[in-house]
């Protein structure tokens, strides 16, 4: 057996290792925070006797009902999820802007994180709730962009390594993930709120020490090597950006219904599946954590079928694996509905939602990854960091459009509400098969792709 060479991780570039443990950090803070947060709102902070105490929310929910109308509780609550996380992928396109063109990405990633951790313990002050929605959205804008850039940054253009690299660096999203309902969640819904977001802001500050002893792993930042430098858009990139923004476009449907997993699908949880194992409840928040251990799990599973494939020269393209994904999703949400239709109005059977979590798993790695690993290769390198933000404005419509499903689960059946969630990925994936042709050709990817 050859020794792996010396200064790398897994076979990886060094840098890659303390890119990875920042951002499981980073995402155990974000979701631990994310996993209460609709809870939060909807059975605590936006009640009577408690919302009067959160500093400018009259204006806000005045803003929102002028757009949306007149909300409920419930409704209000998930809209302003919606909101909440479609601007935590909407700045990731200007701090990517930043981090190209004026900070560097490095700094534009420490500025980021400490505005994050700012906001995740604000949130333990009930008045301040807004002000601790700003710090995240505008840290998480600076660092989402700029560290994935990171990652890409460590591969030569044609490197092999760079899908498998964007696939461990999910599955460092998915660990820190995993672990944030159980502690975070766990804290807040059965010890009190402020505790879970306290120890999110601690994670937070765990990451920012990671990734500072790190610093000498990772990619130069070329906003240093002067004006003179930096590369320049070239003839034919105007049609790839295009192309790329389309794919965005496309991705918002697989990210709409993603978002509602941690918007809706809580309270659906709470009021709708039996939750008890041996006479104990088990916390809505944990079922957050099955949807990325479930990631954790089939990810190597995955990877290494995909590895499989490779040697016999069967591996599918990546707009391959988009199609095979988002067909997937479709299926996880097609099981949630046929969960409501076999309760027959009692409450679902834990089954249905353990085992969601995992068809989820299997069709997010052949899509959340990948679709970021195609962005990063295909982006012009003048506007590289910025284009790979702009992945994360399928995520911002995405957060959008789930804020308003939301507001249909209580005027659809469960089963019906879950049914349009598998239409709407089901049509990616068609559009992901009309586009194959002619963008495989535009991007110049092998054939097959």
């Amino acid at each position: 057996m050859n020794p792996r060479p010396p200064g790398t991780f897994f076979g990886h570039p060094a840098g890659l290792g303390f890119i990875v443990f920042t951002e499981a950090w980073e995402r155990f803070s974000f979701y631990g925070m994310q996993a209460l947060l609709v809870l939060y709102m909807a059975t605590y902070l936006l009640h009577p006797g408690t919302i009067e105490h959160v500093a400018g929310f009259a204006a806000v929910q005045r803003a929102v009902e002028a757009v949306f109308g007149s909300l409920s509780i419930q409704a209000l609550a998930t809209q302003l999820f919606g909101i909440y996380v479609g601007l935590i992928y909407l700045t990731p396109v200007f701090g990517g802007l930043l981090g190209d063109r004026i900070l560097g990405r490095t700094p534009a990633v420490l500025l980021g994180a400490v505005l994050m951790a700012a906001g995740h313990f604000l949130m333990a002050l009930e008045s301040a709730f807004l002000f601790a929605l700003l710090a995240l959205i505008v840290g998480s804008g600076l660092l989402k962009g700029n560290l994935a850039a990171q990652v890409g940054g460590l591969y030569e253009k044609g490197d092999q390594r760079r899908d498998s690299a964007f696939s461990i660096y999910n599955v460092a999203i998915n660990l820190g993930a995993a672990a944030a309902p159980l502690v975070c969640g766990t804290l807040g819904e059965l010890y009190g709120w402020h505790y879970g977001f306290g120890v999110a802001g601690f994670g937070m500050l765990i990451g920012i020490v990671i990734y500072l002893k790190g610093r000498k792993y990772l990619p130069p930042d070329q906003v240093r090597r002067g004006q003179g430098t930096r590369p320049k858009l070239q003839p034919g990139d105007g049609a790839v950006i295009a192309a790329v923004l389309v794919l965005i476009l496309i991705a918002a449907l697989f990210w709409a219904t993603q978002a509602q997993v941690w918007n809706t699908y809580p309270l659906w949880v709470k009021g709708r599946v039996a939750r008890e194992i041996f006479g104990l409840l088990v916390p809505v928040t944990w079922f957050q954590s099955i949807d990325s251990l479930a990631v954790l799990v089939l990810a190597p599973l995955v990877l290494l079928l995909w590895s499989r494939q490779a040697k016999k020269g069967t591996e599918p393209g990546d707009f391959s694996k988009i199609i095979l994904g988002c067909s997937i999703y479709s299926a996880a949400f097609l099981w949630l509905a046929l969960g409501e239709n076999m309760a027959g109005g009692n409450q679902v059977n834990l089954v249905y939602p353990v085992l969601f979590h995992f068809i989820l798993g299997v069709g997010f790695m052949y899509v959340g990854p990948i679709m970021m690993s195609l962005i990063s290769r295909a982006a012009p390198p003048a506007v590289n960091a910025m284009m790979v933000g702009s992945y994360y404005l399928s995520i911002f419509a995405g957060g959008f459009i789930s804020g308003w499903l939301g507001r249909f689960y209580e005027v659809l059946s469960p089963a019906q509400f879950w049914l349009v969630h598998a239409a709407i990925v089901g049509v990616g994936a068609v559009l992901v098969v009309l586009v194959r042709r002619p963008f495989t050709r535009l991007l110049q990817f092998p054939r097959g792709e």
